[in-house]
């Protein structure tokens, strides 16, 4: 599902030109280094782009005004873990306070706080104008609850940055407020049968569980659903003893998940090795020994170097082709 089809019918086409500049502006990141000709390309298109952005707007009577970012306040649903990770020294930042904010965000006005905003789309840009002191330019439009969570959830999924348990507790916490799977699969851009197992994952789990192991950046569905499986009320108070020892607080969210696992599983997975060889020729033969946390391939042959090097060039291509089928 596309981002203009699935934006399409709820803020029309001048802030469907907003949304996706805003889109464009998380990916930037990602970019490889380019040469100088790709490079002023990619500077041309974005400007263009968010020159139309600009324009589409006042051509159809959208207001861009400049609101103070302490009248802004966030979503009524969190779809992260932690807060979004912002300093003044991000390039995104410096790009805003050497050149200022192009592109606007979108709000709408609080519905239950006079005077206020909402923020539907443009979170980064918010967080940026938050932390240099400045207005932040913006399109205020009177939008309803399922279309703001739509939109919330489109901006993430389309930028990538949401990770498998981030997706999973925000669905779960929409379909607790009431919103119908339909909204959530838009919002998501995934269909039923993967929605279910993401709210199944997070509604086993305990919400202060999940915040206390984080985002889990390197570990997806497979993982979270291995962790609920494991998991009972049994293992709670276990658990709590764990986070609060020195050795999860100074580990990464992926360490923590490690050993939360380990502790839901109830003990840790025995060492174990096997021997491979390949099917065509019998010279080369590889010992595989993993103990639940690493996992080592050794070749042995005169042509286990070559063979070595040859696996190495094509990793990146199958842990791409690893990711596609885990996630």
């Amino acid at each position: 599902m596309s981002r203009r089809n699935t934006l399409n019918g709820i803020f029309g086409g001048a802030v469907e030109e907003l949304a996706a500049a805003n889109f464009e502006q998380g990916t930037e990141a990602k970019r490889g280094s380019a040469g100088p000709v790709r490079s002023m390309a990619l500077s041309l298109g974005k400007m263009e782009e968010e020159a139309m952005a600009m324009h589409e707007a006042l051509l159809t009577g959208l207001r861009v005004q400049d609101i103070a970012p302490e009248l802004i306040d966030d979503s009524f649903v969190r779809d992260r873990i932690g807060d979004l990770a912002l300093s003044e020294r991000d390039p995104f930042v410096q790009s805003i306070a050497d050149g200022g904010q192009e592109v606007p965000i979108l709000v709408r006005p609080h519905p239950e706080r006079e005077g206020r905003y909402q923020v539907a789309y443009g979170h980064r840009r918010l967080r940026a104008a938050r932390l240099l002191g400045i207005p932040v330019k913006a399109v205020v439009k009177q939008i309803a609850d399922e279309e703001l969570v739509v939109a919330q959830g489109v901006e993430n999924t389309v930028r990538s940055n949401l990770t498998y348990i981030e997706k999973a507790t925000f669905a779960h916490t929409l379909e607790e407020r009431g919103f119908r799977r339909a909204v959530i699969m838009k919002a998501l851009t995934t269909d039923k049968t993967e929605l279910s197992k993401m709210i199944s994952v997070a509604s086993s789990i305990p919400a202060p569980v999940i915040a206390h192991i984080g985002n889990t950046p390197a570990y997806g569905r497979r993982k979270w659903i291995a962790f609920a499986e494991a998991y009972s009320e049994k293992k709670l108070s276990k658990l709590e003893s764990l986070f609060a020892s020195e050795l999860f607080s100074a580990a990464d969210s992926d360490k923590r998940f490690d050993l939360a696992l380990e502790l839901v599983v109830g003990k840790a997975a025995k060492p174990s090795a096997r021997t491979w060889t390949p099917r065509e020729g019998q010279a080369l033969t590889g010992s595989i020994k993993t103990d639940g946390r690493t996992y080592t391939v050794a070749f042995k042959a005169n042509e286990a170097t070559a063979f070595g090097e040859f696996l190495t060039d094509k990793l990146d291509e199958l842990y791409a082709e690893f990711k596609r089928i885990e996630d």
